[in-house]
């Protein structure tokens, strides 16, 4: 099985002048239950979302793509990714899974992926996707498929820069 986007597209780019910021995004941590993590926690910084569930497929066979990522941007603390981990109604199989592939980024805990509210028109309904934030917190990617280390910080890597 393969999504396909309206007009077929699996990756969106969005140039600069045409960036939205997106709502506030937070929730209760995957890990850290009682506890809140969201945007606001990385103000200034690229952050990359990653909405998955456990029971995806295609999520874990990227998720150590994107640990890899996650360590490339925690050296120099410029940037992180940022999970929502969704349709996992029991939390200890989704924290599992995390302590399982030592993924060292944080999560939100949203089984009804309600935090999707907050992003606005960017296409979010495919599992996985991920989104590519600027430093002001504005979509400049998304990748509707499962993505590679490669694909990921060719994405990252120019708005580190901005």
């Amino acid at each position: 099985f393969q999504f396909v986007s309206p007009g077929g597209q699996t990756v969106i780019t969005y140039d600069q002048a045409d960036r939205q910021e997106v709502g506030e995004l937070k929730g209760d941590s995957l890990m850290k239950p009682g506890t809140t993590v969201g945007l606001d926690d990385f103000e200034g910084k690229v952050v990359v979302l990653n909405a998955w569930g456990q029971w995806c497929g295609p999520c874990r066979s990227e998720s150590d793509d994107l640990q890899e990522v996650q360590e490339k941007l925690e050296k120099d603390g410029r940037g992180t990714l940022l999970g929502i981990n969704v349709r996992d109604t029991a939390r200890a199989k989704a924290q599992d899974f995390v302590t399982d592939n030592g993924l060292t980024y944080p999560s939100i805990y949203d089984p009804p992926f309600k935090s999707a509210l907050a992003l606005g028109g960017v296409p979010a309904s495919v599992i996985p996707t991920t989104i590519v934030l600027d430093k002001q917190h504005r979509p400049a990617k998304v990748f509707l498929r499962e993505v590679t280390a490669d694909d990921l910080w060719s994405a990252v890597e120019p708005l580190l820069a901005e």
